[in-house]
């Protein structure tokens, strides 16, 4: 079955409330979505969002990609060489990873269309459903506890807590939090590389003695892979890499260096579903598991995001609140909220409508 069209269409999606970071702080999200057409006209879906201090990729630059030499590599081509086509995708481009995500994200959800399948299923099926945390995003410390107070009212018993600005500020921020939801909330702490080495392993022991954590996320810049070891050498909650992780040959370098006890796979980062089911492979190898993440990104790709979650036993954690940020939803159906489980449908491809 031939792919005989692919269009692109920029979408400008408004938060629910301002999201802040380390990095940045927005109050919406703008992605491109992607149609791939076949010759039955059967046609599968996908959405990529720009995050210039990420993936260094814009609105434009995603839409270039697209429309330029991703386009190339897939028109023509036979939706059943899937794995082929794919390879092509990566192939045709340096880096563009949002770009190719969401082609990869479309591409598969038009081949299990095909064939009846749900994505899930054909990744490899489940047994449980993904179960995400809620973020906090920074801010004063009164919006802080307030936010993860309506969270775990909500029935979320994870909170990943974004840190990273100033370090006596971050240990009375966890502190504060902690104490307010008490210890039958665990709490991930994401730095988004805002501390040094030293300055990680100073406020990690402190909160060890004070707070319940669970893991830390990327404390040091992406490309301080002696600072993520130096870190975890020197603490007991376990580390985990998100920004040093885009590609299967990263997971590799990061294992091998025994830097991290975490891998965080993101779709945008990693091109899409087959990438990130790769690195989850290697990590596995290793003994290493795996959380699936998403940036600030649409229902549609963090319904793929879900999926792989499913389907794949070495992705243990989940991080997938983003779509629950988004004022409204971009797309009808892919997977449906139970409090804080993505359920995901038996339809075919992502199940959206």
């Amino acid at each position: 079955m031939k792919i005989t069209e692919l269009w692109t269409q920029k979408t400008t999606l408004p938060l629910g409330k301002p999201f802040k970071t380390a990095l940045r702080s927005i109050t919406s999200i703008e992605v491109v979505d992607i149609t791939i057409q076949l010759e039955n006209e059967d046609s599968g879906f996908g959405s990529a969002s720009s995050t210039w201090q990420i993936t260094g990729e814009s609105l434009e630059s995603i839409e270039t990609a697209m429309e330029g030499p991703i386009k190339q590599a897939v028109l023509g081509r036979d939706i059943e060489q899937l794995e082929d086509i794919l390879a092509a995708v990566q192939g045709c481009c340096v880096a563009n990873t949002s770009a190719k995500a969401a082609v990869d994200i479309a591409l598969h959800d038009a081949y299990c269309k095909m064939f009846g399948l749900p994505l899930h299923q054909y990744l490899g099926g489940g047994a449980l459903f993904p179960v995400t945390d809620m973020t906090v995003g920074i801010d004063d410390l009164e919006k802080m506890q307030d936010s993860a107070i309506q969270s775990k009212e909500q029935g979320f018993d994870v909170l990943k807590i974004k840190v990273g600005k100033e370090e006596e500020r971050d240990i009375q921020r966890i502190t504060t939090i902690s104490e307010t939801v008490g210890d039958s909330v665990k709490l991930r702490l994401d730095a988004n590389q805002g501390w040094n080495s030293k300055q990680a392993v100073n406020i990690i022991r402190i909160l060890e003695e004070k707070t319940n954590l669970e893991l830390v996320e990327q404390p040091v810049a992406a490309q301080d892979i002696a600072g993520l070891k130096y870190i975890r050498e020197r603490v007991n909650t376990p580390i985990m890499a998100d920004e040093s992780v885009f590609s299967p040959a990263d997971a590799f370098r990061l294992i091998k260096e025994e830097a991290v006890d975490l891998l965080n796979i993101k779709l945008m980062k990693s091109g899409g579903l087959r990438r990130a089911r790769q690195i989850a492979d290697v990590a596995q190898s290793a003994g290493v598991e795996c959380m699936i993440g998403s940036m600030m990104e649409s229902h549609l790709s963090v319904t793929a995001a879900a999926h792989l979650a499913y389907a794949h036993s070495n992705i243990t954690k989940y991080d997938l609140d983003a779509a629950l940020w988004l004022q409204d939803q971009d797309v009808q159906g892919g997977m449906k909220w139970q409090g804080n489980t993505a359920e995901l449908s038996n339809r075919p491809g992502l199940g959206l409508d």
